[in-house]
């Protein structure tokens, strides 16, 4: 155990970090992120509220749909307040307890988001398996179980670790590596012994992350075997593309934290910039894109975005041609 310092745990701040050595054009690094979290609002919201006002969408697939939605929002509000003000304001410190709730919402948005993916591939295995009978097993009481299932594992497996961070000491020096507070970075600073949380942490990531990645491609292996015993090559393409959009989802969801994770482990030797730019890419991108591979691959969300943005245009014409029309009167 290092020596501690004598300066009060609750009065310490973090130093967050942005791209390094890109500080002078953190002004113009601000619009691009600052598109990307209006997106990831406007995309979501388009998403969620198609799905409640259209009944023939009540259904399971686009239940769960919006369960990712709701997570992409929350894992958008939860990096959002302090990437957007070390760009735009250049403000890096954080205070301690605020940077554990943010560490908390983090995490937690982010195993919701892999217990969402692991429900709609189990939603694509049965749709494609036992296509007769969806409605009977995937009930919205069962849809509604599972939904409160995702939150109460999310929140639960998190709890304890901001209470188990919060109770170390932190003597070292206080630069996190990341735009936002994460478990692994926060816990690196502490000058007492770490075993406990490092053991928990890890538990928690296999028991989550690992158990959901392993479901899911046990998954596919059972859709891939079902669809290989489809005689028309019509319907196994069908049926395949029933499975586009969440498999581009699992991969944008998942192929930047295993390159985070690597490069964490074996990249020691890789500009810093490197980790940042992943960790942007893992939490970042999921809720920007994910709204956009749904709407192009899913033809009901596709119309009715249509349908919005036909309506709007019809709006706003209406709007200019009255404005117009007083200005002459």
């Amino acid at each position: 155990v290092l020596p501690c310092s004598d300066s009060n745990y609750n009065d310490t701040f973090f130093s967050l970090t942005g791209l390094p050595g890109l500080e002078a054009v953190y002004t113009w690094l601000s619009i691009p992120l600052c598109a990307m979290y209006v997106a990831s609002l406007v995309g979501n919201s388009q998403i969620l509220w198609v799905v409640w006002s259209e009944p023939t969408l009540h259904q399971p697939m686009y239940y769960f749909l919006s369960m990712l939605a709701l997570t992409d929002l929350g894992l958008s509000a939860s990096t959002l307040p302090t990437v957007l003000t070390i760009y735009m304001l250049g403000a890096r410190e954080v205070a301690v307890d605020v940077c554990l709730v943010q560490l908390f919402f983090i995490h937690t948005f982010s195993i919701m988001e892999s217990s969402v993916l692991l429900t709609m591939a189990f939603d694509r295995f049965v749709a494609i398996r036992s296509p007769l009978r969806y409605g009977t097993i995937l009930t919205n009481t069962r849809v509604a179980i599972l939904g409160l299932a995702v939150v109460v594992r999310s929140i639960g497996l998190h709890i304890p670790a901001p209470i188990m961070l919060k109770m170390l000491p932190y003597c070292r020096n206080h630069l996190l590596s990341h735009s936002y507070c994460l478990h692994p970075d926060v816990m690196k600073l502490a000058c007492a012994d770490t075993r406990m949380n490092s053991a928990y942490g890890l538990f928690v990531v296999l028991s989550t992350l690992g158990v959901d990645s392993l479901l899911i491609v046990l998954s596919y292996g059972l859709i891939f075997q079902t669809v290989l015993s489809i005689a028309s090559k019509t319907e196994r393409l069908k049926a395949l593309n029933t499975c586009v959009s969440h498999i581009c989802a699992v991969l944008l969801f998942y192929t930047p934290m295993i390159g985070l994770s690597m490069i964490h482990r074996f990249g020691k030797r890789a500009f810093p910039s490197c980790h940042v730019l992943l960790s942007y890419l893992h939490f970042l991108t999921p809720p920007v894109l994910n709204p956009v591979v749904y709407t192009i691959k899913t033809k009901e969300v596709r119309i009715w975005n249509l349908v919005t943005l036909y309506a709007f245009q019809k709006i706003m014409t209406y709007k200019i041609f009255f404005s117009h029309n007083e200005k002459i009167i």
